[in-house]
């Protein structure tokens, strides 16, 4: 009996000191941990001591590697995630900025003077993106992105598009073309034209129906004769889909993204259509646009006048002008932050 206690009381003995040991080893790996979190996930995923060792640097270059990763900690610019948006419902995100240390050393040991840094810039992707939120309808571009986009519809009416292809291409400026599906059948060359001139052609339903008020099949036959339309005469991959009069429901945007299109809709409305003063659109854009506008228009008297100085008044204001699919890119201005600097 006494030699059973005597055993088992050494058996309780070993399992505290394994469970004493472990503790410790457990409060070393949470330390270690932390001191790892407290290092910026811009300078390296690696400590100083592992990342010099791993390059093969001396002793007396890794100053050298403090100095970068002290700035990339400084310039780190974190991702922004998509979300949901009780207004604007589906935002895109954008992404990132961080310092490759990796390269950016590189380079710096190759200039004559090791105290200048030459820092390589690599944009890192949010966690979430547009095709995490699901089909969620798009009226602007992400706040942080100094983009903006002009989405034109053409649903009828030749006349003012020269006028609007011209300013276009004076002001270097690439826009969106939402082609009916029904006018693109009879206007394939100068569809073809447009897109000559770098402008992205998407889809804007066939013959300019209310879209939420078709039935599914409905639906898909206004999209998909126009996305063939634009794949078959003009090789077109299009990735986006704007309903007439901004008409949709839910099964509408469901239907889009099960054909693999975005459902796009506006920021700002010209509401050419009802021949306004060309100023007082500009005047409308001057006071309202701002970072991610979505601005829509048609080729009409009041916008093919107004257009010109539409584009000079966002400029002035540092913002960039793109297409529809280059302004929902997580991707940032490459012309603005320069990869390396």
């Amino acid at each position: 009996m006494k030699r059973v206690q005597v055993l088992v009381l050494s058996g309780l003995f070993v399992s505290m000191l394994v469970g004493l040991q472990q503790s410790q080893s457990m409060q070393a790996f949470v330390q270690h941990a932390r001191q790892q979190s407290n290092l910026s996930s811009a300078s390296s995923p690696y400590s100083l001591s592992a990342l010099s060792s791993r390059l093969g640097m001396r002793q007396d270059q890794t100053g050298l590697l403090e100095k970068i990763q002290a700035e990339a900690v400084k310039r780190r610019i974190a991702p922004v995630n998509a979300q949901v948006d009780r207004v604007w419902k589906a935002i895109p995100g954008y992404n990132g900025l961080e310092v490759d240390v990796e390269k950016s050393l590189a380079l710096t040991q190759e200039l004559p003077l090791s105290d200048n840094l030459k820092l390589v810039m690599r944009e890192v992707p949010p966690a979430v993106g547009l095709d995490q939120l699901g089909a969620v309808p798009i009226y602007k571009g992400n706040p942080k992105k100094p983009m903006v986009s002009l989405m034109i519809n053409v649903a009828w009416g030749n006349e003012f598009l020269p006028k609007m292809l011209e300013v276009l291409e004076k002001e270097q400026v690439h826009a969106t073309f939402f082609f009916d599906g029904s006018w693109l059948k009879n206007n394939i060359p100068t569809a073809r034209l447009i897109k000559e001139k770098g402008h992205e052609l998407s889809n804007h339903a066939y013959s300019h129906k209310n879209m939420s008020q078709l039935s599914r099949s409905q639906t898909i036959s206004e999209i998909s004769k126009t996305q063939q339309l634009l794949e078959k005469e003009l090789g077109v991959q299009n990735t986006l889909f704007a309903p007439p009069s901004g008409d949709f429901n839910q099964a509408t945007v469901d239907i889009a993204h099960e054909l693999k299109l975005r459902t796009i809709l506006w920021t700002l409305d010209t509401v050419d259509w009802t021949k306004p003063q060309p100023a007082s659109i500009v005047r409308k854009i001057s006071t309202r646009v701002e970072p991610g506008s979505l601005i829509l228009m048609h080729p009409t008297a009041s916008s093919s006048i107004a257009l010109e100085e539409m584009i000079r008044v966002i400029k002035s204001k540092g913002l960039r002008l793109g297409t529809v699919s280059e302004l929902i890119s997580p991707n940032r201005i490459p012309e603005v932050e320069s990869a390396v600097q």
